[in-house]
């Protein structure tokens, strides 16, 4: 029974989120109400505030699961390797797969998807909250795993977060204007493989 539960709780966040997204894409966050959305998914508000306790929830928890990714990249790799080499190989290996979070998929809906984010103020100001939960919980692996200092740890992973932010928009940004993942992608690897090289270098002897 716990089980139906939970695949009907399951079913249910998902066809808010669908609907959600939809309308926002579609109309524009800022002009979409939850009273809408509740509409189109055929749930009351106040089920929607049940799964989603805000309206920018709703776009956000898309990337719920890549909040802790760094950290979880950090405390699964081999013993004998730096946290640095496996978090530049995670993000080159999510270019060549095209992962969202990379900024490198040209799929129209993405592309629409991270445009909505990136022009809407309230999901930027959600967005940068994002990035201090990454911050934290990269900065918990690598005090737990690496043996560096508290700040040590703090101000490598705020390097490192905000790396892959500069990388990820500046490759939406190029795909925004027009050109293909394919076309984009050996210069991100470069512009990746560039980036993460200032980060071993200014974090020489500490990770």
């Amino acid at each position: 029974m716990t089980g139906l539960r939970e695949r009907k709780k399951a079913r249910t966040h998902a066809t808010i989120s669908e609907a959600a997204i939809a309308l926002f894409l579609e109309h524009g966050f800022d002009q979409v109400s939850v009273a809408q959305v509740a509409e189109v998914a055929e749930v009351s508000k106040r089920t929607v505030f049940a799964y989603f306790p805000a309206k920018e929830d709703l776009v956000i928890h898309r990337f719920a699961d890549h909040e802790d990714e760094a950290a979880r990249v950090v405390r699964a790799r081999p013993p004998g390797t730096r946290p640095l080499d496996v978090l530049r190989d995670h993000f080159l290996r999510g270019l060549r797969e095209r992962d969202p979070v990379t900024g490198l998929n040209d799929t129209p809906q993405i592309l629409a998807f991270t445009r909505m984010v990136y022009e809407t103020p309230a999901l930027r100001t959600r967005a940068v909250d994002f990035q201090e939960g990454s911050v934290r919980v990269l900065a918990e692996a690598l005090r737990d795993t690496a043996q560096v200092p508290a700040l040590t740890a703090r101000l490598a992973a705020r390097h490192v977060v905000s790396t892959h932010w500069l990388l990820s928009t500046d490759n939406f940004g190029v795909l925004d204007r027009g050109r293909s993942a394919e076309e984009r992608y050996p210069q991100a690897v470069a512009d990746a493989e560039h980036a993460f090289t200032l980060l071993a270098e200014g974090l020489a002897g500490h990770l």
